[in-house]
């Protein structure tokens, strides 16, 4: 179901942006606004890993540093049919984990200090499984195809609206200037709610995919309740909303509204939905 989601919201998102590129900018400003944004997506695509990776000071380790931890994503990358991915440690009290890489050849996984001193083995277990099924799902690629269009969305307005108050557009009589800066307006709001809506169906696409490579959901269940809790306490140094999709669990708080615009669904549903997968598995 939520790969279906996934399909859906990006058809969306696809239906957004050729509505809106037709309706403000044309064919040629509809092509000109997709390459450039096309352009800065592929390359963050290309080197993402090394920026956010460098962005939180993480360094990569090796069975002599972190024999528990490298030993365990091993194992796990084994049993998700996965090359083994470099595996990176983050100087912070902040337990968090994340993927990055663009391809499962090229991937990356990277947990804090606070995660190692606050899991056990079995939750441990369980957040690199949801970060290996990350990588088995491309996730990167796919966040990377939404960022494309939904920043071609948000240049497409701004070039249109940058046009109309220097009088560049020639209006004909059936022009509506209100509903313009209207779609101007909400246009990129829109599209920012279908990339962050697409981010949350991953999660718990992820969630289920980990749960299945380690064979344990209790695992991850209690590892994402931990990890909530001590996040709301524990601030992530240096968090940026930009990266905060990468993460198992929203490194930036959001309540009320603002859950709308999170790149995360709630943790209580995501712990609910693999206690009910448990079931099933025990019972099976």
């Amino acid at each position: 179901m939520n790969g279906m989601k996934t399909a859906v919201l990006m058809a969306l998102m696809m239906g957004l942006f050729l509505f809106v590129g037709q309706m403000l900018a044309g064919e040629s400003g509809l092509l000109m606004a997709f390459f450039l944004s096309l352009v800065m997506n592929v390359g963050m695509y290309w080197f993402s890993d090394k920026i956010v990776l460098m962005g939180y000071r993480a360094r990569e380790v090796s069975d002599a540093d972190a024999p528990r931890l490298v030993t365990l994503v091993r194992r796990l990358s084994t049993q998700a049919g996965l090359p083994m991915p470099r595996v990176y440690v983050i100087p912070t009290k902040n337990p968090n984990a994340f993927a990055t890489g663009r391809d499962p050849q090229h991937a990356a996984v990277a947990v804090t200090e606070g995660l190692l001193s606050m899991l056990n083995d079995e939750e441990l277990e369980g957040v690199m499984a949801h970060e290996l099924a990350h990588v088995r799902n491309r996730d990167i690629l796919i966040s990377t195809i939404v960022a494309t269009m939904a920043g071609t969305i948000t240049l497409i307005a701004r070039m249109a609206m940058f046009t109309s108050l220097f009088g560049g557009r020639d209006r004909d009589g059936h022009s509506n200037p209100v509903g313009e800066i209207l779609l101007l307006i909400l246009a990129p709001i829109a599209a920012m709610l279908i990339q962050f809506a697409v981010s949350r169906s991953r999660e718990f696409l992820a969630d289920e995919g980990g749960a299945q490579i380690s064979g344990r959901p209790h695992g991850l269940a209690g590892a994402l309740r931990k990890l909530h809790e001590a996040s709301e306490r524990i601030p992530l140094d240096g968090a940026k909303p930009n990266t905060a999709h990468l993460f198992i669990v929203n490194p930036l708080s959001a309540g009320g509204m603002m859950k709308l615009f999170s790149t995360h669904p709630p943790v209580e549903e995501r712990i609910a939905r693999l206690e009910q997968m448990a079931g099933r598995l025990s019972s099976s």
